[in-house]
């Protein structure tokens, strides 16, 4: 993609990654890719705000290039340190070693220590400005979305707020930036729901906070550093990370999270059944295969919804291993609070219980009555299933 306008005389110059496999070598996007979004204000004084990745620099520094030279850059704004926005800066610098480097106080020690840069670096707190001729920049501190040197900036003619991840998603751009630009934003939100439990889920009360502080600023565009750039309906990215962070400690969606492993098939006929007894209660369920299933397309469902159902069978005396795995990820992005309940089959010994609990003991999950069987399945152990499934969906609506 080429440089686009996104108001008279700022540009998106970021770009596309289609091949890089794992986004912070953890979450799958090979399928989905992701879009490094970079913003040129070209004014009296030209600002860079946020960068790409070093393995999209020949790309990168070509945009530029369509507008300003690199050499007239005044300003780099870093709104967050991470690699992946900032990991084409000891280039830049070295083409353009008179650039002075914004960003917070944690900023410029987190400059030092990735890229040994100490020279020409201005700190910014909250609610500073930037004049750079006819357009002006204030930033915001907001601290821990998702690391702690994190600021938004503002452009205040044009009402731009350049957010970094804060309302970012994963995906890449396809052909255009804007929001309205796509008539189905429903890849959009999906990916943004998967990208904001993967990376900022652990951090929603910083977000919250962060919300809280932009309430009154007059935006016209919301423009993150990953995803779209939101002109239509910028309140509309907003609304969905506000109501996504209010998962972490309240009320969630009525709804299941179906986890199934299964060795010999056992307890796959018991998930189908289960599935098909919280059907009949008529609540929502989704269901994820966890030994071909990535815990990062699992996480959203998790988070989202209230209730969570495991089933899988003992494994030498312990949980299904792709079982335990998951469950450990939830713990880790600090998924509390659910209503769940184990099922699963067992051979010549139990034991996933008792590691199930001790899991989700830990995540504050309310455990409901289990359902083992022993062996293979038969229409009184389906039977059952079902009844166990609808039993549980019940409860949850009954809680709900």
């Amino acid at each position: 993609m080429s440089s686009a306008e996104v108001k008279p005389g700022i540009h998106w110059i970021g770009v596309n990654d289609r091949t890089t496999d794992l986004f912070e070598g953890l979450w799958p996007i090979s399928q989905e890719g992701v879009s490094y979004n970079t913003y040129l204000i070209n004014d009296e004084k030209k600002a860079l705000i946020d960068l790409v990745k070093s393995i999209k620099s020949d790309d990168f520094f070509d945009k530029i290039d369509e507008i300003v030279p690199v050499s007239e850059i005044d300003y780099v704004i870093i709104n967050h340190m991470e690699p992946d926005h900032t990991g084409v800066l000891k280039i830049l610098h070295k083409i353009n070693p008179d650039v002075t480097i914004v960003g917070s106080a944690k900023m410029k020690e987190m400059l030092k220590a990735y890229y040994g840069i100490t020279e020409n670096v201005k700190v910014v707190a909250d609610g500073d400005e930037l004049d750079l001729g006819t357009k002006k920049l204030k930033f915001f501190s907001t601290p821990f979305v998702h690391w702690p040197e994190t600021i938004m900036t503002y452009e205040t003619t044009q009402k731009i707020l350049f957010t970094c991840d804060a309302f970012g998603g994963y995906g890449a751009l396809r052909g255009a930036i804007f929001d309205d630009e796509y008539e189905d934003l429903a890849f959009y939100k999906k990916e943004a729901l998967r990208y904001y439990v993967n990376i900022v889920s652990n951090f929603s009360n910083p977000v919250l906070k962060a919300i809280d502080k932009v309430a009154g600023v007059d935006i016209d565009i919301i423009a993150p550093s990953h995803g779209l750039i939101w002109r239509d309906r910028p309140e509309q990215i907003v609304s969905l990370y506000k109501k996504w962070a209010g998962y972490a400690s309240g009320p969630c969606e009525t709804g299941v999270t179906l986890l199934y492993g299964s060795m010999y098939g056992n307890t796959e006929s018991v998930m189908n059944a289960v599935s098909q007894g919280i059907a009949a209660a008529d609540v929502p369920v989704e269901i994820f295969d966890v030994a071909r299933t990535d815990s990062s397309y699992i996480l959203p469902s998790l988070w989202v919804n209230s209730g969570v159902l495991v089933g899988a069978p003992t494994y030498e005396g312990k949980m299904f291993p792709a079982m335990t795995q998951v469950l450990t990820m939830a713990s880790i992005k600090h998924i509390r609070n659910k209503e769940t309940a184990y099922f699963g089959s067992f051979g010549w010994s139990k034991g996933a219980l008792r590691e199930m609990e001790a899991l989700v003991s830990k995540m504050k999950w309310t455990m409901n009555d289990p359902y083992e069987f022993h062996g293979g399945v038969s229409r009184e152990v389906l039977q059952q299933g079902r009844e166990f499934g609808r039993r549980f969906a019940e409860h949850l609506k009954k809680n709900g």
